[in-house]
């Protein structure tokens, strides 16, 4: 009888567990239909770790701005994009900490635009991306990392909610839609080895002017001067080159100021720092910004990325020595299938383009 009560409450306990993963796995967002498909990312990685040569991290300036495609086609240099929406540059320090347990790449290029923010601006921004990483160490660190963040923006965020997401999204039910039924058990891919993709053009209006709120004797904040530490440390613990960059994007704005204070940064630690809004670099990478970016010079669109790939890879197989190992028969047949996958979706949204005026699967109408 006791040996039968056992049984009972140990099927009990199981079948609880059960149905609060499964509830979990329903309720949780699926990050797989727009204006959401960045969520999808960061799982993304996993699949494809191993044997980059270069890792870029970062936010959405080198997840829209940059094309591991291209730079394999032009250069033979496998890469991939570690980037989420408002990635944080404690976000950042962790992902590539991250990344060092499963591949070490010969160069990290990290765009410096987080440099700016001390605190989260967005919780559902820091869902999308630990939410997709795997339980570690390292990710535990990075939940307090970003939890801490929240406090100093006076968010109000808990540890418990992150192991056990359903805690934050029990309350999804009414928005539940076929996506989280179609892709409850498996994922499709969203990115093309972290690159998101988005053919339409939508050009830059104007060029705005530092005029407002310019922070002339601004300091960046010391707390992303102390994660920037933290990365150049471990860059050159484990060999890597680290390189800075300030993407080719209208807004944000970046000053003057910060811009300087990079530029000393990287004279004083060794590391290139390359400040692609420049006049020279955009005028050699050929970006054009009537053509080259969908959302007014926010991102640039497919063409601007692979102007942009083109001219940085250039760089970095110049600078640092990376060999272009297109003579890899099984590297290159590997990559063939992932240029088949991106060409099929430029395709498809240059077809969804033309018949419905806007990609219908990566966007929102242009009215919204």
């Amino acid at each position: 009888m006791k040996k039968k009560a056992i049984l009972i409450g140990v099927a009990t306990v199981l079948l609880f567990a059960l149905c609060f993963a499964f509830l979990q796995m329903l309720l949780m967002p699926k990050y797989m239909s727009a204006p959401y498909l960045e969520g999808a990312m960061i799982q993304e990685y996993y699949d494809n770790a191993g044997g980059n040569d270069v890792v870029f991290i970062g936010d959405c300036e080198v997840y829209e701005n940059f094309s591991p495609i291209t730079l394999w086609e032009e250069y033979g240099i496998p890469s991939y994009i570690r980037g989420s929406a408002q990635q944080y540059i404690w976000q950042s320090y962790y992902l590539l900490e991250e990344t060092l347990r499963y591949e070490t790449p010969k160069v990290v290029v990290f765009n410096v635009l987080s440099m700016k923010y001390d605190a989260t601006q967005s919780e559902p921004y820091n869902r999308m991306l630990l939410d997709g990483m795997k339980w570690s160490p390292t990710k535990v660190q990075a939940v307090r990392a970003c939890i801490e963040a929240s406090e100093r923006a006076g968010v109000h965020e808990t540890f418990l909610s992150y192991v056990f997401p359903l805690l934050r999204f029990h309350s999804r039910w009414s928005d539940l839609g076929s996506d989280d039924v179609e892709y409850l058990f498996s994922r499709r891919t969203v990115t093309h080895n972290g690159y998101l993709m988005r053919v339409d053009v939508n050009p830059v209006e104007y060029i705005p002017t530092p005029d407002y709120l310019a922070p002339e004797d601004a300091q960046l904040p010391a707390i992303c001067y102390d994660y920037l530490d933290r990365m150049t440390k471990l860059c050159q613990d484990n060999g890597i080159e680290l390189v800075l960059i300030k993407a080719p994007s209208v807004l944000p704005f970046w000053y003057d100021v910060w811009d300087a204070q990079m530029e000393e940064y990287a004279a004083q630690h060794g590391l290139a720092y390359y400040n692609f809004l420049d006049e020279e670099h955009l005028t050699a990478s050929g970006i054009d910004y009537s053509t080259d970016t969908y959302d007014g010079g926010l991102h640039l669109n497919l063409s601007g990325a692979e102007k942009m790939s083109v001219y940085f890879g250039k760089i970095l197989q110049e600078r640092f020595d990376l060999p272009d190992r297109r003579g890899d028969a099984a590297l290159a047949a590997k990559w063939q299938e992932k240029a088949d996958a991106y060409y099929a979706m430029e395709a498809d949204q240059r077809r969804e383009i033309e018949e419905y005026g806007y990609p219908v699967s990566y966007a929102l109408p242009p009215e919204s």
